[in-house]
């Protein structure tokens, strides 16, 4: 998706017009570059049978539970406080790969709430820049500025990214790997960046959803939080776990310069 802010309406509305051109070839590019991209997924990296995951919302062993993870990109935003009071009432955690300029530094204190909540906190860099398009030094700052205030803001520094419009190759790796961090993509997607209807992105959720899913959503688009008390209520009559994405690794942890799927 292109650069992503969500202080006013008209902005949302520019930014879906750029997304639908771009979104359909975004993650394609990323998987099916000149460069192999290799994912790993959440069974593979659990392995054998260990330790359980723990968090504020309780204990889950996603090796026996049918989990699933919600993640939301491009926050906080003026729709993230009614977010969080959804995920609180349902008791659902969530993880929240955060954009840097104009939404960390406009909305810091929804970031310490989303850590304080039991949520997982993580990185979409500072401006939503391409990374395959960026210098090491440029990929560097999109990734270091944002762990630097949610660290200060949370007392916990991000150990998962998601590189915008999912594209990644061989230098991002590398990198991430130098600061620490694993590389988080998606499985189910409802395209929330092209519609309002929640109604539609709500269908698009459950039709996708399997076990160990990963599903991004944006809370910066207004149809999208009205759609999160249906897909949480359907995915759990369906007998789905909600978890946060280290949750749904665990025993095993995410690897810095890897990439899940």
């Amino acid at each position: 998706m292109p650069s992503l802010t969500r202080k006013t309406t008209k902005t949302g509305t520019g930014l879906r017009a750029v997304a639908t051109l771009a979104a359909a070839a975004s993650l394609t590019l990323a998987l099916s570059g000149c460069t192999k991209l290799e994912t790993t997924s959440p069974s593979a990296v659990r392995g054998a049978a260990g330790a359980q995951a723990r968090a504020g919302f309780g204990t889950v062993d996603c090796g026996h539970a049918k989990c699933i993870a919600l993640t939301f990109d491009a926050g906080p935003s003026e729709n993230s406080a009614r977010l969080l009071d959804i995920l609180k009432e349902k008791k659902v955690p969530a993880t929240f790969f955060l954009l840097g300029k104009r939404h960390i530094d406009t909305y810091p204190e929804l970031v310490g709430r989303m850590a304080a909540e039991g949520h997982e906190v993580a990185s979409h860099t500072w401006t939503h820049k391409i990374l395959t398009d960026a210098e090491p030094d440029e990929i560097r700052e999109e990734l270091e500025r944002p762990n630097r205030e949610i660290e200060r803001l949370t007392g916990q520094r991000p150990t998962l990214m998601r590189p915008p419009q999912g594209r990644t190759d061989d230098t991002v790796h590398e990198i991430c790997r130098e600061l620490g961090l694993a590389e988080v993509l998606w499985s189910v997607t409802a395209k929330d960046y092209r519609t309002d209807d929640s109604d539609l992105i709500t269908e698009r959720v459950l039709k996708q959803s399997s076990r160990d899913g990963i599903i991004l959503l944006h809370d910066i688009y207004d149809g999208t939080v009205p759609a999160v008390p249906g897909i949480i209520d359907a995915l759990k009559k369906r007998g789905y776990v909600f978890v946060t994405v280290p949750q749904l690794l665990a025993p095993g942890k995410a690897e810095p310069g890897k990439v899940y799927r």
